[in-house]
């Protein structure tokens, strides 16, 4: 059975004993819509960007956005969103810190009648609704990364993964990197490691790399901090003339190192438009609209030389 927090059950409670009816009115003592965010992040340029696509387009609406943020911490965010419920906010968007555990929080707000929209990342939970997951095709963006990859090191060596298993987008990324670098018969991956998504430990995971594959040809990270935390130790191991990088998101410090040749390549994804669409979908489903399941977002590429 599953198990809830004292403070969520009371809360699913209070929901019930007040019929569990959608919110008659909006949040805001103005009379906006209100809509409730919490983050994964607020560190990352990715997350700075898909928040100032959240803005553009609230500001556009009227709408009231409380913008939380986790810190890549699940029982941080499962308090942000009881704060939400309490709140009786109109709608309420999550980009979750972990895609299986996010989905009792998700749940408190379906029985509060809240609908929910997961940003970037999805639920992977057996429990909790999620009305419309906006993100980039990381699928088709990990396909893209192994490409690169490939490229970068004559389609054939050994190469090593750098990844967040407790993030869904991250997973989708993988499995495409995967299902193309396959089709490559001399490319082999050799290592698939957790850096969580950070530099300090990309950059201490790659040296363990470095160390137990000295013929390590390639790495993909599955976002930039874990890009650059890898080129600081190949650059510190004298290596970056023999191990290619690919990265994920080509933030501006990410181009700039592209552009000097230290990282092969990143596939570019366009956070403020996933977070603009997600406003827009609350918008239309506010006004009566019923949004896909999952809108996927196009990624593109970026290896400095077509700019």
């Amino acid at each position: 059975m599953q198990q809830y927090p004292v403070a969520l059950f009371c809360i699913v409670v209070a929901a019930w004993i007040a019929g569990c009816e959608p919110n008659e009115s909006p949040t805001s003592d103005d009379g906006r819509v209100t809509i409730g965010v919490t983050l994964l992040t607020e560190q990352h340029q990715f997350y700075q960007q898909l928040r100032n696509g959240m803005e553009t387009t609230a500001a556009e609406h009227d709408y009231k956005l409380i913008i939380t943020s986790a810190e890549g911490d699940s029982a941080r965010q499962s308090n942000q969103v009881d704060e939400f419920i309490v709140q009786k906010v109109d709608a309420l968007i999550v980009c979750p810190c972990d895609s299986k555990s996010v989905g009792a929080a998700i749940r408190a707000a379906n029985i509060a009648k809240i609908p929910v929209f997961t940003a970037d990342i999805a639920n992977l939970s057996s429990v909790g609704e999620v009305t419309s997951h906006i993100a980039s095709d990381n699928k088709a963006g990990g396909r893209e990364a192994a490409r690169m990859l490939g490229k970068a090191i004559g389609h054939k060596g050994s190469v090593a993964i750098l990844s967040h298993p407790q993030v869904a987008s991250v997973s989708d990324r993988v499995k495409g990197f995967r299902e193309q670098i396959k089709l490559f018969r001399d490319v082999e991956v050799v290592a698939e490691l957790s850096a969580d998504g950070k530099r300090d430990k990309a950059m201490r995971v790659t040296e363990d790399l470095l160390q137990s594959h000295p013929d390590l040809t390639g790495i993909f990270a599955i976002n930039d901090d874990t890009a650059l935390g890898a080129l600081a130790a190949v650059e510190a191991a004298n290596r970056k003339a023999k191990v290619r990088i690919v990265g994920y998101d080509a933030t501006p410090e990410a181009r700039k190192r592209i552009d000097a040749g230290d990282i092969y390549g990143d596939v570019i994804q366009h956070p403020q438009r996933i977070g603009e669409l997600t406003i827009q979908t609350i918008h239309d489903f506010l006004n009566g609209q019923t949004p896909p399941s999952v809108i996927p977002v196009e990624v593109g590429t970026y290896t400095g030389k077509d700019g």
